[in-house]
């Protein structure tokens, strides 16, 4: 996907309870849309303390003086340790760290601004997470009776999901 000088890498966050089924949907995701050659970033929204790096190593001591951002770099991957006490939301931090990719999808976030995509099973036995208010654009569920007027996707229907995904991304 060649994405010609745009303002902002497009984010779709995707939503729902805790078992409903977003981490496995969102590693489905990425594989097709890298098979379709989409360069993908993630985001995942964790609501316990991570260790982001390990007490005492060099990036750590660096965050710890101060530093603004701490990257590592290793023959193979990157590391970036970086203040997240302002701009918070998926889209203000796709911005900010991730202006290589051509689509983030962002895991959770149900409560930030953006576009949302939420799994909702019937077997989870809750109601929605979001309203359409709240930026929701589609349904991946087994609930037909759940938000009838937004575009409903089966759980195992990745390539209309992404088909979808790519449609909103590219105006």
């Amino acid at each position: 996907m060649s994405v010609a000088l745009r303002s902002a890498v497009p984010v779709f966050s995707i939503v729902g309870h805790s078992g409903a089924g977003k981490t496995t949907l969102v590693e489905k995701l990425i594989r097709e849309l890298c098979l379709r050659g989409v360069k993908v970033a993630t985001i995942k929204h964790a609501h316990h303390k991570v260790e982001l790096d390990t007490p005492g190593k060099d990036s750590f001591r660096y965050k710890e003086a101060g530093a603004a951002m701490s990257m590592l770099l290793t023959r193979d991957a990157l590391q970036l340790v970086a203040d997240a006490r302002e701009h918070r939301e998926p889209a203000q931090l796709a911005q900010r760290f991730l202006g290589e990719a051509d689509l983030v999808l962002a895991e959770g976030f149900s409560h930030a601004a953006g576009a949302k995509i939420e799994v909702l099973r019937r077997a989870c036995d809750k109601p929605a997470r979001c309203a359409i208010e709240d930026g929701l654009i589609a349904m991946v569920t087994d609930m037909e009776e759940v938000y009838p007027q937004l575009p409903h996707f089966g759980l195992e229907d990745v390539g209309g999901i992404v088909d979808f995904i790519l449609h909103r991304a590219v105006p």
